[in-house]
């Protein structure tokens, strides 16, 4: 595959990805502060917004609810994931098969590496199988990109996005996701090495309004193809609010300061 792996699924040549697999990775904290973005239905419903080109969740949600949605939203199917519960080597067990997530309806397949742990070996092989199997079904996979380990001290250092994104690259990633390493500048170094490979910045931890579209702004400016984001939207009191908002930067090409004199 190459970069028009999602050409069906993106807007303007961008992508809009909503991420609700943080029950699994984190846990009920998440859910604390706005009790009601523990339900799914309410994450489903926010993914039929014409702006959002895939939702991700994980296997257990999309057996749930994912055949009321199926008409108006695009699935991203996580096929791995790990818990916040465990002090240990960094390691996303495999937890659905390719043809599981076919039977499901999955429109792409989501996978989290975590290039310098020492399971390092163990995760490239199992996503070797879960790649070479997608190319059978002719279905894209997003590499969750995200170096860790006891050598790695800061994990956005655009030495150690870039190397995770080039690596996404070299296993045969159709895009890679990755956390933002603080300017578009540095953004520059990490699209600079992957090739004609699609590449979505993570929304991260919630921030302000401003503060998170400028993130986006920033790596749209240096060459990344969108986003995939979840708290910095459904942590959100008002959520549609910040959809709108970050499909006019994405789609509309309406500039951070616009944006947020809209709001």
């Amino acid at each position: 595959m190459n970069k028009e792996s999602f050409s069906g699924l993106k807007n303007n040549g961008n992508m809009f990805i909503l991420a609700y697999d943080h029950g699994l990775e984190h846990g009920p904290s998440d859910f604390e502060k706005l009790p009601k973005t523990a339900d799914p239905e309410r994450v489903f419903k926010l993914a039929t917004n014409k702006d959002v080109n895939l939702l991700a969740v994980q296997k257990g949600l999309a057996e749930r609810y994912y055949h009321n949605y199926s008409d108006e939203v695009n699935l991203l199917l996580k096929l791995n994931g790990t818990t916040d519960m465990k002090d240990d080597i960094p390691y996303s067990p495999k937890n659905c098969t390719v043809e599981r997530a076919v039977d499901l309806g999955a429109d792409a397949l989501g996978y989290t590496l975590y290039p310098g742990s020492r399971t390092e070996e163990r995760m490239f092989e199992d996503f070797r199988m879960v790649q070479e199997k997608a190319r059978e079904y002719d279905i894209p996979v997003v590499v969750w990109a995200y170096p860790r380990g006891k050598d790695i001290e800061d994990d956005t250092t655009p030495e150690v996005v870039s190397y995770g994104a080039r690596i996404g690259l070299e296993l045969g990633a159709d895009m890679v996701k990755v956390k933002y390493t603080g300017s578009q500048e540095n953004m520059e170094q990490v699209t600079k090495v992957t090739g004609d490979m699609d590449v979505v910045v993570s929304g991260g931890s919630v921030k302000t309004d401003r503060e998170f579209l400028e993130v986006l702004e920033n790596s749209i400016s240096a060459g990344c193809n969108g986003t995939a984001v979840g708290r910095n939207v459904w942590k959100r009191e008002n959520p549609e609010k910040i959809i709108k908002a970050v499909g006019d930067l994405l789609f509309r090409e309406k500039s951070v300061d616009r944006i947020v004199d809209e709001m």
